[in-house]
């Protein structure tokens, strides 16, 4: 037999599903679509560092200046008529509740008279307000271990009053501030968006708020330190625009931006 021609390059074929490379040099990549080409990611902005010590104490006292002896909004005349009022202004404004409490006050300012009227007319008194029908059974149950626990009395513990139904702990650091002079910090949505804001005391939660609150602000200015934010918050720092030509500590304040009209 002859012997077999060596195979050359040329000879050996290609596969069919294989593109030659001169040929593959030539294919232009398509341009990705703009709707499948992923967005950069925005960086969020860095948040801005807490006020020094110093600041605090200033902001403070601006406060303290300009309204020595802040008062609570929600009406009342006795401990008991202030822990049922703080009860009734969740999810509901300090006006509503006290166009409805007026008149239920009137005829039931203890826990007593409060279960001699009844469920069914304290209900009818609130009915004005969010959640109406809960709140009236919350009124009704606490007036009951009131009476039942503490001798009708409104106990000057924190715990003892978060275990009285429809009580948490801001209620109970509302009345503990406003009817004992407890130097207590009660964070609610003002309060906690003005601490983060400003920022004195930023949290993600309104527990972390009032703790880092409870470590920052001075002694001197412990027992009126949640009116003044309350209030700030409420008139001047307001959620949607800041009504920063207004505020006092605008040139501490490290928010932006800052609203100029």
């Amino acid at each position: 037999m002859p012997p077999r021609k060596p195979l050359t390059p040329s000879d050996v074929p290609r596969p069919v599903d294989t593109p030659p490379a001169e040929a593959l040099a030539k294919v232009k990549a398509k341009p990705v679509s703009k709707a499948l080409a992923k967005p950069a990611a925005k960086r969020k902005p860095k948040a801005p560092r807490p006020l020094e010590p110093a600041l605090v104490d200033e902001v403070f006292t601006r406060f303290h200046e300009a309204n020595p002896e802040p008062k609570g909004e929600l009406e009342h005349v006795n401990p008991y008529t202030l822990l049922v009022a703080v009860v009734l202004s969740a999810q509901a404004t300090d006006a509503g509740v006290n166009r409805a409490t007026r008149s239920l006050f009137a005829v039931a300012d203890t826990p007593e008279k409060m279960l001699a009227l009844g469920e069914d007319k304290v209900r009818e008194a609130i009915k004005t307000i969010g959640l109406f029908r809960n709140k009236a059974k919350n009124v009704i149950a606490l007036s009951r271990t009131l009476i039942d626990e503490h001798g009708g009395e409104v106990p000057q513990d924190r715990d003892a009053l978060e275990r009285l139904p429809g009580v948490g702990r801001k209620t109970a650091n509302v009345v503990l501030n406003m009817a004992f002079a407890q130097p207590t910090i009660a964070v609610d949505t003002h309060l906690f968006r003005v601490s983060n804001r400003i920022p004195l005391a930023p949290g993600k939660n309104p527990l972390a708020v009032e703790l880092g609150l409870e470590k920052i602000v001075p002694d001197r200015f412990r027992l009126h330190a949640h009116h003044w934010l309350i209030l700030h918050g409420r008139y001047v720092c307001k959620a949607r625009k800041p009504d920063c030509p207004r505020c006092l500590i605008s040139d501490i304040c490290r928010f932006e931006p800052k609203t100029v009209i």
